[in-house]
C-alpha cells in the first residue's frame, strides 16, 4: 500500500523560485489569496503562508489544523496567534537573518543621512538651489552608539558602524566585557549619540523606550528604530521630538503601519520615516528564502532539525 504524499500549502509569491526544485513525490498546493489559502491548507503538513495581509496569514493558520511545520520569510511573527502555535506544537522557521545585510546597511544610511543633513541637500536640489554650506556637520567617527538587540541584524550593524569608527556598546543577556546587561543600559543612556533598536517585538520589549528613557538621552541624541513600532512609546517620542529634548529619530517602523497621513510624525522635521522598507531594499530576499526552505525541507524529510527556529513562547 502506497503511503500518502506529504502535503505542502505554499504562497504563490514564491512559486517561480521553488516549483522546479521541489521533489516530485510531494502534494504541493499553491495559493494566491486568502480564500485559496484556506482551501489549500486543509490536510497540509507543511505551510508557507506569507501574504501581504498579515491578518489573512493568521486566519490561514487557524484553518491549518494538520500543520506540523510553518515557514515564513518574516523574522518577526508577533502578528501570528502564538497560542495556536503552542497548543498545536507546530515547528516554526522564520526569516531571521534573511534581510539582515540590507537592514544593517539601512541603519548606516539613516545615520549618515542625519549626520550630513542629506535630506535638506535633496530638497535643495529639487528647488534647484545651490547651498553654500552643509546642513549637517556631524561625523560618525568618534561618536558612541548603544545597540539594543544583538541577533542576526545587530551582529551586522556593529561591524559596519565600527568601520566608521563608531564606538558601539551592545546590550544582551549574556554577560561579557564591553556588554551591558538588560538592567544596566537605562542608567547609561546619557552617554550615547545614537540609540539603535534591533530587538524583537515581545511583551518584554513593548514601550521599552518611553518618556523616562527619552528624557535620559542626550539632547542631540538620535533614536534609530528598525525593530518594531511597539518598542517605542510613540506619543512620548512625538513629544520629545516636538520639544527637541532629543536630536531626532530615524524610524523604519511606526505604530500603526501604514502611518496615517494626518499623524504628527509626518510633520516633524527631526523625524525621518522610511516606511518599513529596510528589509525590502534587496533583490535577494526571496532567493535566500527559497534556498533556505529547500535546505530545511530536505532536513525535515530526513528527520533532521530545521533552522532558524522561532519560539512562540518567547516571541522570537
Amino acid at each position: 500500500m502506497t503511503s500518502p504524499k506529504t502535503t505542502l500549502a505554499i504562497s504563490g509569491l514564491i512559486r517561480p523560485l521553488l516549483e522546479a526544485q521541489l521533489p516530485a513525490d510531494l502534494d504541493v498546493r499553491w495559493f494566491l489569496n486568502h480564500e485559496e489559502a484556506v482551501e489549500a491548507v486543509k490536510g497540509a503538513e507543511i505551510g508557507w503562508f506569507d501574504m501581504n495581509d498579515q491578518q489573512a496569514m493568521a486566519a490561514t493558520l487557524h484553518a491549518a489544523t494538520d500543520l506540523k511545520w510553518l515557514n515564513s520569510i518574516y523574522a518577526g511573527l508577533d502578528f501570528m496567534p502564538m497560542d495556536v502555535l503552542i497548543e498545536r506544537g507546530i515547528t516554526v522557521t522564520n526569516g531571521a537573518g534573511i534581510n539582515a545585510i540590507t537592514i544593517a546597511e539601512y541603519v548606516v544610511m539613516g545615520m549618515l543621512n542625519i549626520a550630513k543633513g542629506y535630506r535638506d541637500v535633496v530638497r535643495a536640489q529639487e528647488r534647484r538651489e545651490w547651498l553654500l554650506d552643509s546642513p549637517g556637520k556631524r561625523e560618525l567617527a568618534g561618536s558612541k552608539a548603544l545597540l539594543l538587540g544583538y541577533g542576526a541584524i545587530g551582529k551586522l550593524i556593529k561591524p559596519r558602524l565600527e568601520a566608521f569608527d563608531v564606538d558601539v556598546t551592545i546590550v544582551r543577556r549574556t554577560e561579557c566585557e564591553g556588554v551591558l546587561a538588560p538592567d544596566q543600559w537605562r542608567a547609561r543612556l546619557g552617554e550615547f549619540d545614537w540609540v539603535i533598536l534591533a530587538v524583537p517585538a515581545t511583551p518584554e520589549t513593548e514601550n521599552m523606550i518611553g518618556a523616562d528613557e527619552l528624557a535620559a538621552m542626550k539632547f542631540d541624541a538620535i533614536l534609530v528604530n528598525i525593530a518594531r513600532g511597539s518598542v517605542v512609546d510613540q506619543p512620548a517620542l512625538v513629544s520629545a521630538l516636538e520639544t527637541k529634548n532629543i536630536g531626532g529619530a530615524f524610524l523604519d517602523v511606526t505604530t500603526p503601519e501604514p502611518l496615517p497621513e494626518n499623524h504628527p510624525l509626518w510633520t516633524l522635521d527631526n523625524a525621518q520615516i522610511s516606511m518599513h522598507l529596510s528589509g525590502r531594499a534587496t533583490e535577494k530576499m526571496f532567493l535566500r528564502s527559497a534556498a533556505r526552505f529547500l535546505d530545511n525541507l530536505a532536513k525535515y524529510r530526513a528527520g533532521e532539525s530545521v533552522a532558524p527556529i522561532f519560539d512562540p513562547h518567547l516571541g522570537y
